[in-house]
C-alpha cells in the first residue's frame, strides 16, 4: 500500500479493496454513503481513485472498531464536507461514552463489594415502602431511582432476574434489600452491554452457590471490552490524523 500513497498516483477501485479484504463493491458503496470522498471519473465513466481516497478508506475502518460503524460514517462524512469540528464533537461523544462506561463498571465491582461483605444487608427504608413495617420498596420508586420503567422491573422479574415479594395488605410488589440489589446488579450489567440471557444464569448462580466467581469473570470480560474500546479509540484517531494530513507529498 505504500507506494501507493504517493501523491497523484490514480488507483482503482481494487488497488483500495484488496489491502481491507473488501469487495470492490463495498468501495464504491462507501463513496456512495460519503465515507470516501467523491472520485474523479474518466470519460468512460470509469472511477479514479487517488492516496486520499485509500487514507480516508483506512481511517474509516480503523475507527469502526472504537466508534462503530454509524458514528464512524458520520465522522468521516462530516470531515468529508470540511465540517471537522462536528467530526470531532462526534469523536468526543465517544469518549465520554468509554468513560461513563468505565464509572458503570466500576459501580458495578462496588456493588459486586457490597454483596460479598453483606449478602442479606437490611432493605432500604424511607419513601416508598411498603405498609406495615416492611421496610421493602414499592416498583415505582426503586424504578425511578434506577432511571427505568416499571414495566422493565416486571420483565426481569419475569425472566428470573428479580425476585420482589408482596406486600400484604394491597398485594403489591415489594422489593427487599436482596431484590433491590438484584435488580441495581442487573441495571448495571445491561447498561454494560449484557443481554438478559446472559444475565440470568450468572445471577441464579451467585445466588445458589453463595460465591461471586461467575460474576467476577463477567466483570473482567467487560473491564477487557473497554480496554480494548480505548486502544481501537486511540488507532482509530492516528488513522484520521493521518487522513487529515494527507498523503505525502
Amino acid at each position: 500500500m505504500e507506494e501507493n500513497l504517493q501523491m497523484g498516483r490514480k488507483l482503482r477501485p481494487v488497488d483500495l479493496a484488496r489491502p481491507h479484504g473488501l469487495s470492490t463493491q463495498a468501495v464504491r458503496n462507501y463513496e456512495e454513503a460519503g465515507v470516501l470522498p467523491a472520485a474523479a471519473r474518466s470519460p468512460a465513466g470509469y472511477r479514479a481513485y487517488t492516496p486520499v481516497h485509500a487514507l480516508a478508506l483506512s481511517a474509516f475502518l480503523a475507527l469502526v472498531p472504537g466508534h462503530g460503524h454509524a458514528t464512524a460514517s458520520a465522522v468521516m462524512r462530516a470531515v468529508n464536507r470540511q465540517a471537522v469540528d462536528e467530526a470531532f464533537r462526534l469523536i468526543d461523544r465517544s469518549h465520554a461514552q468509554l468513560l461513563a462506561d468505565r464509572r458503570t463498571l466500576e459501580a458495578v465491582e462496588r456493588a459486586v463489594r457490597d454483596l460479598a461483605s453483606a449478602p442479606d444487608a437490611a432493605a432500604d427504608t424511607g419513601a416508598g415502602t411498603a405498609a406495615g413495617g416492611s421496610g421493602g420498596r414499592f416498583i415505582g420508586p426503586l424504578a425511578r431511582e434506577l432511571g427505568i420503567r416499571p414495566a422493565t422491573l416486571r420483565a426481569w422479574e419475569a425472566a428470573g432476574l428479580v425476585r420482589p415479594g408482596r406486600d400484604p395488605r394491597t398485594g403489591y410488589r415489594v422489593y427487599d434489600g436482596a431484590a433491590v440489589r438484584d435488580a441495581r446488579l442487573v441495571h448495571q450489567l445491561r447498561r454494560g452491554g449484557y443481554p438478559l440471557e446472559q444475565i440470568a444464569p450468572l445471577v441464579e448462580r451467585v445466588r445458589g452457590a453463595g460465591g461471586l466467581k461467575p460474576l467476577e469473570a463477567a466483570l473482567g470480560d467487560w473491564r477487557a471490552r473497554l480496554s480494548a474500546r480505548g486502544r481501537a479509540l486511540l488507532a482509530g484517531a492516528a488513522a484520521l490524523e493521518a487522513y487529515l494530513r494527507g498523503p505525502v507529498k
